[in-house]
């Protein structure tokens, strides 16, 4: 049995120079227990306690503040929903009238019957036919982007898809990363001009799928599968590198959106897909995409 091994000096692994000016503007990490501020005036928030005079915090992660309100963004967390963040979910157990989903949040999330598109676009009251029809619309296992339509007290959420751009996934990939990692923007869908499109979910999980003409297929709504058709080589390289460069990035704790993904790309083009997998690989492909990112913004 032979195996190939990579050996390359530490000095080639990645631009000391481009990690070194990285560095100087790292965020401050806390710890549970550190003292984020001992000032008076400020009020705590989520992820901090009071202790004497000081604000301390009860979980790791960065801080952010609001004028006088301070909390802490742990790193590592359960998805913690909001209305109208964009979702994507697998469906886990048929319900009277609902679908219960998961979200990657402390509680399952539901869908309601009423929250869905009928086929064909039907506007009418849903009956009793209707509710004997929901495991042929969606049943276990189904995966689906959705939207965040309402909490409830206990801090389930509502899910709906009464839009064309929603609904059940067809072929595709799914990637998990942290939610505090997927940055809000205004819009979660993107047709990248790699050739392939994305669904940003703000709770952490990725779908990655070949580019549809949403014109053809009358949106990514509905509840059409069509897991027989054969996706090209070229688009199975180029989703498998994407799902690549976006497990790099998390490891590297970067925030995801459509511009990060696609820098990390275009600096992943030197490496085959598999190579992406390498410790080096990874830092080198998330320093450079950084730097082109600060480049940016300056």
């Amino acid at each position: 049995m032979s195996t190939n091994v990579n050996i390359r000096l530490a000095l080639d692994r990645v631009n000391m120079g481009l990690l070194a000016q990285n560095q100087t503007r790292a965020p401050r990490l806390y710890t549970p227990g550190e003292v984020v501020t001992g000032q008076l005036g400020f009020m705590k928030g989520h992820g901090t306690y009071v202790e004497g005079d000081d604000i301390k915090a009860s979980v790791a992660g960065v801080m952010e503040q609001v004028n006088k309100l301070i909390s802490i963004k742990p790193l590592k967390s359960r998805y913690v929903g909001e209305i109208g963040d964009v979702v994507v979910a697998r469906i886990t157990e048929v319900q009277q009238r609902r679908w219960k989903v998961n979200t990657n949040s402390r509680l399952d999330s539901v869908l309601l019957l009423s929250s869905v598109n009928l086929p064909g676009g039907e506007l009418r009251r849903r009956g009793v036919e209707d509710e004997q029809m929901m495991r042929k619309y969606l049943q276990e296992g189904d995966l689906i982007s959705a939207e965040v339509q309402n909490i409830f007290d206990e801090g389930t959420l509502s899910l709906y898809t009464r839009s064309l751009k929603y609904g059940k996934l067809s072929q595709g990939v799914l990637v998990k990363v942290f939610p505090s990692l997927v940055k809000r923007r205004k819009t979660h869908f993107h047709n990248l001009t790699c050739g392939a499109s994305i669904i940003l979910g703000n709770n952490g999980f990725i779908w990655i799928s070949p580019t549809v003409n949403s014109e053809a297929d009358g949106g990514d709504g509905g509840y059409a599968q069509n897991l027989n058709e054969v996706i090209p080589r070229g688009d199975r390289e180029v989703i498998a590198r994407l799902r690549n460069c976006i497990l790099a990035l998390a490891h590297c704790k970067m925030m995801l959106y459509d511009t990060s993904i696609l820098y990390a790309y275009e600096e992943s083009m030197k490496y085959e897909v598999h190579e992406l997998l390498q410790q080096e690989a990874i830092f080198d492909v998330a320093f450079l995409t950084q730097h082109r990112l600060r480049l940016q913004e300056e």
